[in-house]
């Protein structure tokens, strides 16, 4: 009875030091996108929205709906976070990505009152 010993690949079982870097490197980029984005809609909610959503009635009235609005984001985001984080894990994150924003771009597009411009 011979035995043979074989040794394992290393390189396919661990990870690039680089890959690692890049991935959290990403996540900050994208993190601070995120919140930069949720603080110009909280200002935007505060100076722009009661006089473009809300133009009739009273101002306070106005600006507390607006505040709605983004209380109704605060509470929405970790829902599609979840809905999203597990189609991205299913389907493929660009995928995901893809159907985010496009998602987020018709919603918006879609709302936006007759103004005159």
């Amino acid at each position: 009875m011979q035995a043979t010993a074989t040794t394992l690949d290393n390189a396919q079982d661990t990870v690039p030091v680089n890959s690692r870097n890049k991935v959290v490197v990403a996540s900050l980029i994208g993190t601070a996108i995120e919140f930069f984005d949720f603080y110009i809609y909280a200002t935007a909610a505060v100076i722009v929205f009661p006089h473009i959503f809300f133009p009739q009635g009273d101002p306070a009235a106005a600006t507390l709906q607006s505040l709605a609005t983004f209380a109704i984001a605060f509470i929405a985001r970790p829902i599609g976070s979840a809905v999203f984080g597990h189609f991205g894990d299913r389907v493929g994150r660009k995928a995901t990505l893809v159907a985010s924003l496009l998602t987020m771009g018709i919603s918006t597009r879609g709302y936006r009152p007759a103004a005159r411009l």
